[in-house]
């Protein structure tokens, strides 16, 4: 029995070493195991988790691509508004300006319409907020309206009287939008560099309950295969001197 349970050993000395794990089955250690288990789960939860984040930054540098997109043509419709204030623009040379702002409303609209992230719409007002699961919490990225109504800019037209501050509480609103798209930004950048430093600290502890000491384990692996030949050379010693001793009662 001795030399099947030595057998035995060896074989499991050889499933550590080849797995690096000391702790392979419950016999190894119950709680031992059931903390590492507990642990991967963390781990895998943080890494799932900063997944989450990273397709979240990627949303919110979308939204605010197409925020500063909105922005530059707000940017050239306030010029163009200013331009035919300057009091010698005929009607033909307004109406030239005046289709050039449609252009650029057009493009407004257009972006608002038709900036997503997979078949999320960011811009058009039918998203308000996103919760992402970190892995410690949820973090939160917001929805925005930059539609020509949302901004007040519909009906729009320097043909007769208009009121430039329409345009301008308009870009004041994308600004917004974009501090708010900034701010949830470095917020997810926190949430991500958390995730993956208590992910890295986390696969830390478990390993260091579960993963073997390579050469600390061959060195005792060696020293049991000494004991069990020692072991075995022995009882064959006794086994024949057992048998020598027979034949003298015979003699």
């Amino acid at each position: 029995m001795s030399k099947i349970t030595g057998i035995g050993s060896t074989y499991t000395d050889y499933g550590k070493l080849a797995s690096g794990k000391k702790i392979q089955t419950a016999a190894d250690g119950a709680a031992e195991l059931a903390i590492a288990q507990k642990l991967q789960v963390q781990t895998n939860t943080y890494d799932v988790g900063a997944s989450n984040i990273k397709q979240a930054t990627g949303l919110a540098n979308i939204t605010d691509g197409a925020l500063g997109g909105i922005n530059d043509y707000l940017g050239r419709i306030h010029e163009l508004s200013i331009r035919s204030m300057g009091g010698f623009m005929s009607d033909s040379d307004k109406s030239a300006i005046q289709a050039e702002i449609d252009q650029m409303k057009m493009g407004i609209e257009q972006l608002a319409g038709t900036a997503k992230y997979n078949e999320t719409y960011l811009l058009d007002g039918s998203t308000s907020n996103i919760n992402v699961a970190t892995g410690s919490g949820y973090s939160n990225v917001s929805g925005a309206n930059s539609t020509l109504k949302a901004l007040g800019l519909e009906d729009y037209n320097i043909m007769g009287e208009f009121d430039l501050s329409v345009v301008e509480k308009a870009m004041e609103k994308v600004s917004a939008m974009r501090s708010k798209v900034g701010a949830e930004t470095n917020g997810l950048e926190a949430a991500y560099n958390y995730a993956t430093n208590a992910s890295y600290n986390t696969t830390g502890s478990q390993s260091r309950i579960e993963d073997l000491d390579i050469p600390e384990a061959i060195s005792e692996m060696k020293k049991q295969q000494t004991l069990q030949r020692y072991s075995m050379n022995m009882q064959k010693k006794q086994m024949e001197n057992e048998a020598n001793l027979m034949k003298g009662f015979f003699i």
